[in-house]
């Protein structure tokens, strides 16, 4: 009894301090991340003299808004680009959740000859980096006269997304063909089974998804860098850029514009982290 005990004790001794490792390097790890945020955060609070102090100092003292003020006193219209980027992010959020909410609902319940076959063409062209099809899409765009306006920004997002697809159509997959089966006794048609039984029941992929397409069409860059001309047009990311190489290096502004940019990320993550982990981990339940 005495050396079951012993073992016992020194058992949950060994998994006391494999959880005090475990945890303190986690928090390690993520101080680590947190430490260029922080930064970011409080440089945005400091004068421009105390940017610049050497040893650097960890506090705005005293708390100063001259970065703030510095974004809507130049003539890059900051502010204009964040209403920019907000109507394209709107817009491409809504566009990618029809659409690929759509495309998967065929692939995972509606029964059609090669729906497996083009599932797959479907997953191949993830494969493709955008820079192979840039220029063939650019031509189509100019084609349609699309440039110079958010049309190229928006209108493929309501065409779907591949991973997107994907990660709906897995989680579409994982609820049970008895709801489904007891609806259409009952003459429901497919898209009132898709709205009244898939929808509710998948939120949290469908919040995945849209935290995805919010953060892919918030940070773009590329995109209307190639496709806007017009420096009202411009979006955030094309903004920070052109602000930081305005004059001489701001730090206060450029990280109180970098801030104001990644603060409705970091909103969206906390207000959606849970349904956001728990659509990853059941996206892959069934395949």
């Amino acid at each position: 009894m005495t050396t079951l005990t012993t073992s016992f004790q020194q058992k949950i001794l060994r998994n006391t301090v494999l959880g005090v490792l475990r945890y303190g390097a986690l928090a390690l790890l993520g101080l680590a991340f947190l430490i260029p945020f922080y930064w970011m955060v409080t440089t945005s609070f400091k004068t421009a003299g105390q940017a610049y102090l050497f040893p650097p100092s960890w506090f705005p003292d005293p708390i100063a808004f001259e970065g703030y003020e510095a974004i809507w006193g130049t003539s890059v219209p900051f502010n204009l680009f964040i209403q920019n980027t907000i109507f394209i992010t709107l817009f491409t959020v809504i566009g990618t959740l029809i659409s690929s909410v759509m495309v998967a609902y065929a692939f995972a319940r509606l029964k059609w000859w090669g729906r497996d076959i083009w599932f797959v063409v479907l997953l191949a062209t993830m494969m493709l980096p955008f820079q192979v099809v840039m220029i063939p899409v650019y031509v189509i765009f100019r084609q349609l006269g699309w440039l110079d306006t958010y049309l190229p920004l928006i209108v493929p997002s309501f065409l779907g997304n591949a991973f997107y697809i994907f990660l709906i159509r897995q989680f579409f997959l994982s609820i049970p063909k008895d709801l489904e089966d007891a609806a259409r006794v009952d003459g429901a048609s497919a898209f009132r089974i898709l709205w009244q039984i898939f929808l509710p029941n998948a939120k949290p992929v469908l919040l995945t998804v849209m935290l995805f397409a919010f953060v892919g069409s918030w940070n773009d860059f590329f995109g209307p860098l190639l496709y806007l001309r017009k420096l009202e047009q411009m979006t955030v990311s094309v903004g920070l850029s052109m602000f930081a190489g305005y004059r001489a290096p701001n730090w206060p502004a450029i990280t109180a514009a970098s801030t104001l940019s990644v603060l409705p990320i970091v909103i969206m993550f906390i207000l959606f982290q849970r349904y956001f982990v728990k659509g990853i981990v059941l996206t892959g339940m069934k395949g």
